[in-house]
């Protein structure tokens, strides 16, 4: 559902002249019964509902809200609350405006119901409080809420929401990549057999106009929102190239598009595959280009390199069917939180497509989330060895909720759990060979951590510790790999270097082989 006339601008001027009519007339108070005061506290309750009974620590309804009311700072900093004598109180400048009976500490609709009420009052005194539109104020609202629970639950109204979908699930597009230089749109690429392929548009081609409009003043969110749209539906984008006299016009039918998250080339008889991040094609994607760059090569490859540096992550299942490409069997990951929905176990349940062939992980500091899922399965099944700096250590799932004003919430509401039994938030995966910034010789540093097996292995063993809870402890191990940012050819030297040496790819290997009871 989303907010329909009167727009949300004039869903707070209402609320506003209601309040006002109140308070200078002898009659009885406006009641508040229009559409637009019931989908504003419609919002706001989905907003604490969804953190009461689905973040993964238990928060009091009264909490929530009383954090969602000061979030009003935010946007006028004079504006205080408190409660006192079962009252909620909101001041301004130190002088008290609105005074309300708190409602049951669990009543989500009547706190709901207090922060509109809040709200009103406090757009009556503040000029900023006036001047900022509904979804400002929902912003701000959700903002005070989720900012005391962790790093990684926000709000997005919803526009940002729109685009948040589109990363995740696709939108209707016509495949190209373009970026504005001097008030000119240049395209980047083009995705093949997609509209814009289909119809001859290339990189270097100069967008002047969408559907006979210029576009020259646009920014690239503007121009983004008018090239994207339903599927099926048109867009007429006019066109000039280098060596044309005429502008070219092309009229195309936009097609459900889901970002390209995996790329792959072949580096002699190895196959390199890179991932960006998860989205809901990954998985596939990914098994499409191993089996086309496995078909496509001369005899058996010698090994894969999977290369998620600077993954940020994505979409879990995704990643689960990621890792399930090269397992058969066993433990992937394990979910835990306070709702019953984010319990759950995944397993590994079909067949690995690469046979068996040495499999190298890069993994650096910005690799998290559903990277790590991936990293810590496949190391823990000792399916891979993994090079690079200790990944970002982000062991902790969110949800997407969607409100009925079409932002969304994201909240944490559950941790991961490696196959070997640790935890993996704020600690994240390990790599086996760890490779620093500093120029080395890759041979020779291959070899001298092979020679410090015991060393690693007890290193590992303290990683996986299931007692292993409190930050100094976990800071320490991390200390031991640092976690960086890498995106340099020297793990790709040390992947190639194991993978045409089956006895270093095989002693790399055992450096982290973990306990098979925690496995089982």
């Amino acid at each position: 559902m989303t907010l329909r006339n009167p727009s949300s601008r004039t869903l707070w001027v209402v609320l506003l002249v209601n309040l006002l009519v109140a308070c200078t007339t002898p009659t009885p108070p406006v009641v508040e019964k229009a559409p637009v005061w019931a989908e504003a506290e419609e919002v706001i309750a989905s907003g604490y509902r969804a953190v009461s009974e689905k973040y993964i620590e238990p928060r009091a309804i009264e909490q929530i809200a009383l954090d969602g009311i000061r979030g009003f700072s935010s946007v006028d900093p004079a504006l205080t609350v408190l409660t006192e004598n079962a009252h909620v109180k909101l001041s301004y400048a130190g002088r008290e405006i609105h005074s309300l009976t708190a409602p049951g500490a669990e009543d989500i609709t009547q706190w709901a119901k207090i922060t509109s009420k809040m709200a009103i009052a406090a757009r009556a005194v503040s000029q900023d409080m006036r001047n900022a539109s509904a979804e400002k104020l929902y912003e701000a609202i959700f903002d005070g809420v989720l900012s005391k629970l962790d790093l990684f639950s926000r709000y997005a109204g919803a526009e940002d929401a729109r685009r948040n979908r589109a990363r995740r699930d696709g939108f209707g597009g016509i495949g190209i990549r373009y970026k504005r230089t001097k008030n000119q749109f240049r395209v980047l690429s083009v995705t093949p057999l997609m509209p814009a392929a289909e119809a001859g548009i290339q990189a270097d081609d100069i967008i002047t106009h969408i559907n006979a409009k210029p576009v020259d003043n646009l920014t690239t969110r503007e121009v983004t929102a008018q090239v994207r749209g339903p599927t099926h539906t048109t867009v007429v984008l006019t066109l000039t190239r280098k060596g044309l006299d005429t502008p070219l016009v092309h009229k195309l039918k936009r097609r459900h598009i889901v970002p390209v998250t995996v790329t792959e080339k072949r580096m002699g008889n190895i196959v390199y595959l890179k991932i960006t991040s998860f989205n809901q094609d990954t998985a596939r994607s990914l098994s499409d280009k191993l089996d086309i760059a496995m078909a496509s090569m001369d005899g058996i490859p010698k090994g894969i390199i999977l290369d998620m540096r600077g993954n940020p992550g994505g979409l879990l299942k995704q990643s689960v069917k990621a890792a399930d490409l090269f397992l058969t069997h066993g433990n992937i990951v394990t979910t835990k939180g306070r709702h019953a929905d984010s319990l759950h176990v995944y397993e590994a349940g079909g067949r690995d497509l690469t046979g068996g062939l040495p499999l190298l992980l890069l993994v650096d500091g910005k690799s998290a989330s559903a990277a790590e899922i991936v990293a810590a399965a496949l190391q823990d099944r000792e399916r891979a060895v993994l090079v690079g700096t200790s990944s970002y250590g982000k062991g902790t799932v969110q949800t997407v909720l969607r409100l009925p004003n079409d932002g969304e919430i994201t909240l944490t509401w559950s941790r991961l759990i490696a196959p070997s039994g640790y935890i993996l938030h704020g600690l994240g995966v390990r790599p086996e060979l760890c490779v620093s910034t500093k120029p080395v010789n890759v041979e020779k540093m291959i070899d001298r951590a092979l020679n410090r097996g015991l060393k690693v292995k007890s290193t590992f063993d303290r990683w996986r510790s299931p007692g292993l809870k409190d930050d100094s402890s976990r800071e320490k191990l991390r200390a031991s790999c640092p976690a960086e940012r890498h995106e340099t050819d020297r793990e790709l030297e040390v992947a190639k270097h194991l993978i045409e040496n089956p006895k270093a790819y095989m002693k790399a290997l055992a450096l982290s082989s973990a306990p098979h009871q925690a496995l089982k």
